[in-house]
């Protein structure tokens, strides 16, 4: 699955749930995203935003709208139970900073696309899964959906799904590859490499 598919909606969901919380309903999880998307396609679209400011603005919604904790869980899957505490705390900070990181800074250069609520309904006990149609300058309309979740009062970003492929079970995908052939410690250690590069770039 394309990358870049993913970077848009996952931004614009990011910048979606960026308010108040609402109850977690279908109607109002379509009209909470409805309203808000014309806010986030102009934030994104800024004229006169240095880049680095709008990677700032993405990363620090992402970070506050995204349940990055469980979302960094469920993509080790099993090997959280073998991780030991000192792995874990290491993998869920660099885990973070990984997503964090590559996201807001593939996403800079976004523009022209057009965001529609399409559906919503329950998925599950406690979440909505909230579909839309992303039309694009060029390339077909991305037909996508993301997962919300009521937390402490807020809304928190599980999933997101384009053209019926999962972000997260994606990338618990890769990261078994990793883990099998290297282990737990392994992972960490190119989660680790991956955001020494990242900060080595932006110096």
């Amino acid at each position: 699955m394309n990358h870049r598919l993913f970077i848009i909606v996952f931004v614009l969901i990011a910048f979606a749930f960026g308010s108040v919380a609402q109850a977690t309903n279908k109607a109002g999880a379509s009209k909470f995203v409805s309203d808000l998307s014309n806010q986030a396609l102009g934030a994104l679209e800024a004229n006169g935003v240095p880049l680095d400011q709008k990677e700032k603005k993405v990363r620090q919604i992402l970070s506050t709208n995204f349940d990055l904790n469980l979302i960094g869980r469920y993509v080790l899957g099993a090997a959280w139970r073998k991780a030991t505490a000192d792995q874990r705390s290491q993998y869920q900070t660099l885990f973070k900073e990984f997503v964090l990181r590559t996201y807001s800074r593939r996403f800079g250069g976004y523009s022209g696309q057009k965001f529609v609520v399409t559906g919503a309904k329950p998925i599950g006990k406690k979440d909505i899964l909230v579909s839309t149609k992303i039309s694009r300058p060029s390339g077909p309309p991305i037909l996508a959906g993301w997962r919300v979740r009521e937390k402490n009062g807020a809304h928190k970003i599980l999933d997101v799904v384009v053209a019926g492929v999962s972000m997260v079970v994606t990338q618990r995908s890769e990261f078994r590859a990793v883990i099998s052939k290297q282990g737990v410690g392994g992972l960490i250690e190119t989660l680790r490499m991956q955001v020494t590069k990242f900060s080595a770039q932006s110096k």
